[in-house]
């Protein structure tokens, strides 16, 4: 049963949803969900891995959401001779008073846009994972909290893989999200023309909202309601790309001939992916001002939460199958609650 006294501080709390996104596509053409992605991940406090090429607002994006939202916004270009201290700081001796004084690095601030993250080492990579994990810096041996909220965006090209460090697959299921960023339609790249072209200086997003309307919202999120029926659709969704547990899918689901995943899946799905689609199938209810979560909702998340977390066999790539062609397999062969 779900509560009116719930569903009355849903639609409250998430007023500034409406005014926030009409602020940043007054800036941001196109790219509604590359912003909504980036919203679940600070109102659940995780972080997101974004796949796409060069010059399609990936940074634009994120500083506009971060001018809407009055939030810090840093940014760090990885490259192949960064250091740890690069990224979370380290200790300076000041001969003057012979003691040593940290500098903080750039990762203290809410939004942090790691560009080209598969450029640097796996040590800088590591330091940047643990401090996203744990949410705190240690320097020196005192420890120090993050901002909170706080969200990493991390990007990767595609194509140019010549000198980089690619991001092993246990690192890669500590983001929440993987999204891929395409090109603008015809209509956008117009509107791109008209409004970019001059020489004159981008617009920049007014503050329509602060941080403290993502905090308050949070707690709502964790009391918005999941009926057991979506649960076990969210537990089939997961235990279908594993090939040793899909004997345990619902009593509903059983009858269903999934043998044509055995061959196609070298790995599936961790128990995070499971925590991760019940967050963002809430947090998305919350940004669309529902108490309940909706079967929509989860294949609405499905892709973003699972893609970085299957690695497709070797069978599968020669079918020219992708992560998103087996996830869209699965949806559509399970039956919807």
């Amino acid at each position: 049963m779900i509560s009116s006294d719930l569903q009355a501080d849903i639609a409250q709390h998430s007023t500034f949803v409406t005014p926030l996104r009409q602020e940043i596509s007054r800036v941001l053409i196109g790219q509604e969900h590359l912003v909504d992605r980036m919203l679940v991940c600070l109102l659940t406090g995780n972080h997101l891995l974004v796949e796409g090429l060069p010059g399609l607002a990936k940074t634009l994006a994120v500083n506009t959401l971060a001018q809407a939202l009055k939030a810090d916004f840093g940014r760090i270009q990885f490259t192949p001779d960064l250091l740890p201290a690069d990224v979370i700081g380290t200790h300076i001796y000041n001969p003057g008073t012979q003691e040593f004084t940290a500098k903080r690095g750039p990762i203290f601030t809410n939004l942090l846009l790691a560009d080209e993250i598969n450029r640097a080492p796996a040590k800088v990579q590591s330091a940047l994972l643990e401090a996203m994990q744990e949410k705190q810096v240690t320097l020196g041996g005192e420890t120090t909290k993050l901002p909170d909220p706080f969200l990493v965006m991390a990007t990767q090209n595609p194509l140019d893989q010549e000198g980089t460090y690619p991001l092993p697959e246990a690192q890669m299921d500590r983001f929440m999200m993987k999204v891929i960023v395409s090109y603008p339609t015809r209509d956008e790249e117009r509107e791109v023309l008209r409004r970019m072209s001059s020489t004159t200086t981008i617009p920049s997003a007014q503050a329509v909202t602060d941080l403290s309307a993502i905090t308050s919202a949070r707690a709502l999120i964790n009391d918005i309601h999941l009926d057991p029926k979506i649960e076990d659709y969210i537990l089939d969704i997961v235990f279908a790309t594993r090939s040793d547990q899909r004997a345990q899918l619902s009593d509903r689901q059983k009858e269903l001939n999934l043998d044509f995943l055995a061959p196609l899946i070298t790995a599936g799905a961790s128990p995070r992916a499971t925590l991760q689609l019940v967050r963002g199938a809430r947090t998305l209810a919350f940004l669309d001002g529902r108490a309940h979560v909706l079967p929509e909702d989860v294949k609405a998340i499905a892709k973003d939460v699972l893609r970085h977390r299957l690695i497709p066999s070797y069978e599968a790539q020669a079918e020219n199958m992708n992560p998103d062609d087996i996830i869209q397999r699965i949806l559509d062969t399970l039956l919807t609650p």
